[in-house]
């Protein structure tokens, strides 16, 4: 039965994606604002596909060119954000070469970064920051890796060169976007709390191939996830992006700590605690 469930899953994401990807490349010719929002509508059915269930606790400031800042634990986090804001991603090269998964990402206005080249890198930088003073809410993982689900990595500071860009003129880019950070714990597995020991079969990381992981996960059974957004705050507000780091590491570690400790009650995918 499990290996049905999987496979009727499966089946299903493609018979529904691969239609969606011609309307969302005809979408990126004739109208940015729902090139935007297409992909949210998108991924909000794909974890009702996966049986993934979104709790979230705070919102997206829509209204805002916001850069967001995330703890990364598995090729689930793509569709959970995505079901929760109109977001973009900044990715590492290799995303863009792989089958299929790079597709998507493109259509979704995935921005790549070769962090082994320092010009790639300088470009990559003035992109986001073109994303973001155009309206874009932009999301890095800044562990620059993903993480057994335990545990946030130390953010890595290089990552934030975007969002503080150095030179002439940067501080007039930074007075009107702001950051939020985005917390994500995967909390219970058909309903039973995930401890220590069941995170990380959930979690993809370290040299894990991705289609076998993603079989495996399909058999287990629906996921409940908590995703905490922070308030969000002017960008120029930070000093330097050692700050910007030191800031956005300390709250998402403790919300991600606050997710995984036993709660009274949380708030549904349809709505969140956010008043």
């Amino acid at each position: 039965m499990r290996d049905l469930r999987a496979f009727l899953i499966l089946v299903g994401f493609f018979v529904f994606t691969v239609p969606l990807m011609l309307v969302q490349l005809i979408l990126r010719q004739v109208s940015t604002v729902w090139a935007r929002r297409f992909p949210h509508w998108y991924h909000h059915q794909v974890c009702r596909l996966l049986g993934v269930e979104i709790h979230q606790h705070g919102r997206i400031a829509e209204d805002r060119s916001v850069l967001l800042i995330a703890n990364h634990i598995s090729w689930l986090d793509i569709s959970v954000l995505s079901a929760v804001g109109s977001v973009s991603f900044v990715a590492k090269s290799e995303v863009g070469t792989w089958p299929f998964i790079s597709w998507l990402a493109r259509l979704q206005g995935t921005i790549f970064v070769n962090r082994e080249q320092r010009l790639n890198t300088h470009n990559s930088a003035n992109e986001i920051m073109s994303r973001l003073r155009e309206g874009d809410h932009v999301v890095i993982f800044a562990e620059g890796t993903s993480s057994d689900g335990n545990r946030v990595l130390p953010f890595k500071t290089s990552l934030f060169a975007a969002a503080k860009p150095r030179g002439n003129g940067a501080q007039a880019h930074e007075d009107s976007i702001y950051v939020q950070t985005i917390a994500i714990a995967y909390t219970r597995q058909q309903g039973l709390p995930l401890g220590r020991r069941g995170r990380p079969i959930v979690a993809w990381y370290g040299d894990m191939e991705i289609a076998s992981h993603a079989w495996g996960l399909l058999k287990r059974g629906p996921l409940d996830v908590h995703v905490r957004i922070g308030e969000p705050v002017k960008l120029d507000s930070f000093a330097d992006r050692k700050a910007l780091a030191a800031f956005t590491e300390s709250e998402i570690r403790r919300d991600v700590a606050n997710i995984l400790l036993p709660r009274k009650s949380v708030a549904s995918a349809c709505g969140d605690d956010s008043g």
